[in-house]
């Protein structure tokens, strides 16, 4: 089991976790992620590590409420405790000095992205950081952005705070204005991902992404978290999370999430029906 130590409400439907996991603490690196069972008829979720406190033996996660076992887990509190966490999974983040980096979130994106931003200035770059939401009621983590990197640039899709746009209007217009990023690292919602791909490949500007891809047991064994890139299958839980975005087939990754909507949906219903006291 592994305690929560922190909950905190980030907006009406992300909440950000500080939990108890030492061993994972301590070796966790900027990309990678853990797998979550809330209880015994939970699913597997994959969640990124946001942050670590080594002499402290947590590790931070932030959940955006979308399923029923991401509703489950944001409605845990502190004192409460999850009953799997396996990690840290996955490849790092690929992070060298390259010079300007453009680092691209949409969404609990900003959460993921959060950690590179991080680590791609230690490594003695400026980083530039681009973040989007919906609404400013959406917006999470600015203050952490801000801090993290170089220069922040915020947009909404109703321009209730920021740039009235999306981020990829931010990157066209600094490549517009000759301060083309060295490399551009984005996260975010799959269409989000795929137009900063299709706006850097003309450029021929360098494009990570990482994937969020279904998982069950993050070993690579399964197989359910496969995609095309280049041609070939990889697997995101061990060759991820981040892949070349000018080489993922997007249109089989937007299909491949949709397999299990179904049965989602009528999961959470039945989890709703409970109103809310199903925690279990």
């Amino acid at each position: 089991m592994y305690r929560i130590v922190e909950q905190e409400r980030l907006t009406p439907e992300a909440v950000r976790l500080r939990i108890e996991a030492p061993r994972i603490a301590r070796r966790r690196q900027a990309g990678q992620f853990v797998v979550i069972r809330v209880d015994e008829k939970g699913e597997r979720i994959p969640l990124t590590i946001v942050g670590s406190d080594p002499e402290a033996g947590t590790i931070t996660l932030v959940v955006q409420e979308v399923g029923t076992s991401t509703r489950k887990l944001g409605r845990l509190r502190a004192g409460e405790a999850i009953l799997d966490l396996t990690g840290p999974l996955g490849r790092p983040t690929e992070v060298k000095k390259w010079g300007r980096v453009a680092c691209l979130a949409g969404g609990i994106g900003t959460a993921e992205v959060l950690p590179v931003v991080e680590a791609v200035r230690a490594a003695g770059n400026t980083t530039l950081a681009i973040v989007g939401a919906r609404t400013r009621e959406l917006l999470i983590l600015e203050d952490e952005m801000r801090a993290a990197a170089d220069g922040l640039y915020i947009t909404t899709d109703d321009g209730s705070y920021g740039r009235h746009g999306v981020v990829t209007d931010v990157l066209l217009d600094l490549i517009n204005d000759g301060a083309v990023p060295d490399r551009v690292y984005a996260i975010g919602p799959v269409p989000m991902m795929k137009a900063v791909a299709d706006l850097t490949r003309p450029y021929g500007i360098p494009t990570e992404i990482s994937l969020n891809a279904l998982m069950v047991d993050g070993t690579g064994m399964c197989g359910c978290c496969r995609v095309t890139v280049g041609g070939e299958t990889k697997f995101t839980c061990v060759d991820g999370p981040d892949f070349d975005a000018h080489q993922v087939d997007f249109d089989e990754l937007v299909q491949r999430q949709k397999i299990y909507l179904g049965q989602e949906k009528r999961s959470l219903e039945e989890y709703e029906k409970c109103a809310g006291g199903c925690r279990r």
